[in-house]
Order: C-alpha cells, then structure tokens, then sequence
C-alpha cells in the first residue's frame, strides 16, 4: 500500500509540472491554438500516465496486437518525456523561489517599514526549455525504437593469469538478455545470430533472461539460436526472468512447468544449460573449469536461487574457472576475494538500461545509480568481469545510445607487460 501511494504521488508530481511547463510555455500563444494544443496534451498525457498500468497489464498476459503493443510503448516515451519536463520545470520553481525570498529579505532589510508588494511568475522560456528537452527525449527514444536490433560486436582481450596454454587465443562469444518475448523480426534476429557465428567462436556462453516471463515466447526462435554452435560447446545459465517469477500462474505446478519447458527449449537448442554446477571443458590436453550458477542478486529485489558454493563442491581450487552469473552484483557481493580461482565472470542484466552515452571519454546511463558494475570490463585484481549490454530489449522497445550486444572476448598469456598495463 505504501509503495502504491508514492507511485501515485510521483505521478501526480509529475503530472502537475509537466501541465505546468506546458502551460507556461505556450502563455504568449495565441489563444485559439493555445487552447487545442492544451487539449490535445491533456488527452496524450493522460494516456502517458496510465502507460505503466498497461505495460503491467499486457507485458503479464500477452499483447493483443502489434498495434496496441507499441502503442503502449509510445506512450511510455511520452511520459519519461514529461519526467523530464517536470524535473525542468521543479529546477526553474527552485531558482524562482530561491530569488523571490532573496528579494523579499532584501526588501525587508533596507525599507522594513514599507508595505510594497512584489510577485514572480513563471518565465515562459523556463516551459519552454522544458518542452524543448521533453521534445527532444520522446524523439530520441522513438528513434531508438529503429535501432533495436542493430547489433555491436564489442571485441575484448584479457590477459588471464596462469591461463593453460592450449587456450591462449580462445575466442568466446558472450550472449545475454535475449528476451525473445520482446521480438518481432525474426529475420533481425537471425542476423544477429549470424553475426555471432562469424565471428567463429571456440565456446558460446549465454548469461540468462532467454525470455520476458514465458517459455513459449522461445519456441518461435528456437530453430534460430540453434544454430550457435561451437567446438567447446554452447552454454547457458538462468537470468531472474526465466523462472516466471513477474506474473500470475494458476497454480505452482503451472508455473514449474513453465521452467521445465524453458529448460527443454535449450537443451533442443544445443545448449547445456548448468543449474549450480561445473564443468570441465578440455583442449589439447589442458583443462579449464566452467561454473554456471542460477540467478543470485546482491540487491535483495532479486532473487537469490544461485549456489556458488555447491556449483564448485568437484571444481579443483587450484584451476582456473570462468563463472557464468546473470547478475553482476554477484560478483562483487560474493566472488571477488572468496573465490580467487574464478578469474573471470560473465553477466549481464543491466541492459546499460537500453538508454545511454559512451564514447572513449565518457561513459554514462542512469543504471549506473543502480548497479557499480553495470556494462563492459572491471577489474580487481586478477579477476574480471564482463558485463553485457544484452542482446534483446525489455519495457522499451529500443536501443538509444546502447546498442545490443555480441561480445567477443580473447583469453591471452598473461606477460609481464600486460600485467601492469
């Protein structure tokens, strides 16, 4: 009930800055057209608002159509629009009142008896300024719509401490986020699928979130994703969307043959699909360990079903292991320093959000308030990281300044130069 409240709350926040800005950006207007613009906002903006209850709504028990599909989507961009409209708006208020006060003791100090009156109203270039940025965003996310499914190879190299020779040079493809529940272009897909595949991987590793909530949402895209084939194989773990924990179930044993079917699904794909376990992957005579755990968050928002500990009970502690973990908090919360075997771990997650700036000096995305390590390479010591920015979309149907990702990562002899680089 709490948390229902101040979602309304901010809502009505939102709502009532947002009609501000507008209104107070379209004052000098004339009259006719202010008015039928101010009507046609009121109805757009009102559709924006109930946007998340739709979402929530149609995301649990499936999309009618394409057309209310992404016509809930758009309206989603509206209102983040008018987040930012109102956050605008809310800092010109405070700059306002801020000078009305410094005015008012001003006044009170130098003519003290002096019954003057004096009254600030809003600048309309402050609504302006906001609608322009609202303007600019709601663009900005509907042109990343169009982006989706333009795949980014991001290559990596990691010099790996005592990494066995047979695999210097290893090349492994990292998936992650699929959401193929997100999908409409199955033709964009195998492109993507594709892409992955020429970029001849030794081992495939797939970090979870396969589907939104359902196992069926795979099964139109199972032929394509079995064609990812590697010499060392094709593995996977479960991300905090494959167990169907975010909708209602008719009953327990629904929701746990929903898990079964998504399990099915990947091994007809050619996957092997580690449930808190380990594996030992061989190569020219040398050997490296492989560990694949279930979803383990350090937020407590998440779930936790992972088991670090049992998925190493047969893992020799004195071989070096890629771990496999959908959250990347995990790592910090639990790998880094406990589990100096694990020389590298794979995650995903984050998405970066789907919404973004990187470039080689700057890098940011509002999930970095959410999440340290949040999209590509982090290190402590001689263990890494790799974050994914996902293959698919969830909630926003589009990529803007983030696009998906298919990663490629190089294991190479860890040297004296490339160990204090």
């Amino acid at each position: 009930m709490r948390t229902l409240f101040f979602f309304l709350l901010s809502l009505a926040g939102i709502a009532y800055y947002a009609f501000t800005a507008v209104h107070t950006g379209l004052r000098d207007a004339d009259e006719p057209a202010r008015q039928l613009l101010m009507v046609t906002y009121g109805l757009v903006s009102l559709g924006a608002l109930a946007s998340p209850l739709l979402y929530s709504r149609w995301s649990s028990v499936g999309w009618p159509n394409a057309v209310v599909k992404h016509s809930v989507h758009t309206l989603i961009a509206v209102l983040l629009g008018q987040i930012f409209m109102a956050g605008v708006m809310f800092v010109g208020d405070l700059f306002t009142g801020i000078r009305a006060v410094s005015i008012g003791l001003q006044t009170a100090w130098t003519t003290p008896t002096s019954h003057s009156t004096f009254a600030f109203s809003r600048n309309p270039a402050v609504g302006q300024l906001a609608m322009l940025s609202g303007g600019v965003l709601i663009l900005g996310l509907l042109y990343g719509v169009f982006r989706r499914y333009h795949y980014q190879v991001r290559s990596v190299q990691l010099p790996i401490s005592e990494l066995p020779k047979a695999f210097h040079g290893l090349r492994i493809v990292q998936l992650s986020d699929i959401h193929s529940g997100s999908f409409d272009n199955p033709q964009a897909v195998s492109k993507g699928v594709d892409m992955a595949m020429g970029l001849n991987p030794d081992l495939i590793l797939f970090t979870g979130d396969l589907v939104n909530n359902r196992a069926d949402e795979f099964k139109p895209y199972l032929d394509i994703f079995a064609r990812l084939n590697a010499p060392l194989g094709v593995y996977s773990v479960l991300g905090n969307h494959d167990y169907g924990d975010y909708v209602r179930w008719r009953s327990p044993d629904a929701k746990q043959a929903n898990l079964h079917t998504l399990m099915q699904y990947q091994r007809q794909a050619g996957w092997r699909l580690l449930l808190n376990e380990s594996v030992t992957i061989h190569k020219g005579g040398d050997a490296l360990t492989l560990i694949g755990v279930e979803n383990w968050s350090g937020r407590a928002n998440f779930s936790r079903y992972g088991n670090l500990q049992k998925a190493l009970s047969n893992a020799p502690a004195n071989r070096p292991a890629i771990l496999i973990s959908h959250d990347p908090s995990h790592w910090g919360a639990e790998v880094v320093g406990n589990y100096p075997q694990i020389v590298l771990t794979l995650s995903g997650h984050t998405h970066g959000m789907q919404f973004g700036i990187e470039s080689r000096w700057f890098k940011w995305s509002p999930v970095q308030y959410f999440y340290k390590e949040w999209a590509g390479l982090y290190q402590l010591g001689h263990q890494y990281l790799y974050v994914n920015r996902g293959f698919g979309f969830l909630g926003y149907l589009g990529r803007l300044g983030m696009p998906p990702e298919i990663t490629l990562l190089e294991l190479v002899e860890q040297t004296s130069t490339n160990r204090h680089r």
